[in-house]
């Protein structure tokens, strides 16, 4: 198990490192998130009982590990609609959408993340629902509010 979830870490490492920037934007704290991420994942790497579940498994390690790092630098505050610094520019983009960014910061961190994990990791409804411990239908209902939100906020620009 330990083999399987070192390659998949070593050939996912540049989503991994987009995923904890994505959270603090800074480039030393994502790295060492990403590191925190690593070294719980293999302690507690028999808590995976599927393998084919390492990806959503990883990445919720991830989220965690950027969350707690969030909560210690007191940038956070653990209530759903407030507001938290999040969101870089997408890594295949040329330049910079500083209306998304604007947007998305009005957006609430659980909010935020569904839309990171869905339109910016490509993860499909159900990984986002197992990353997020939340049920599909709340994931799409807040996903499509999201949405709504978005557009609304990017109307007015």
């Amino acid at each position: 198990m330990e083999t399987e979830i070192v390659n998949y870490i070593l050939s996912n490492k540049e989503k991994h490192y987009r995923i904890a920037y994505s959270y603090v934007k800074n480039k030393d704290d994502a790295l060492d998130i990403v590191q925190d991420a690593i070294l719980k994942a293999l302690k507690y790497q028999h808590t995976l009982r599927e393998p084919h579940y390492l990806n959503t498994w990883f990445i919720k390690i991830l989220i965690n590990t950027c969350k707690t790092h969030l909560k210690k630098q007191q940038r956070y505050i653990d209530v759903e609609d407030d507001i938290l610094e999040i969101l870089d520019e997408p890594y295949l983009d040329t330049y910079r959408s500083f209306e998304l960014e604007d947007a998305l910061d009005h957006l609430s961190y659980n909010e935020k993340t569904i839309i990171l994990l869905r339109y910016f990791e490509q993860f499909e409804l159900k990984e986002v629902s197992t990353v997020m411990d939340q049920n599909l239908s709340t994931v799409k209902s807040t996903l499509y509010r999201a949405l709504k939100k978005l557009k609304v906020l990017l109307e007015k620009v």
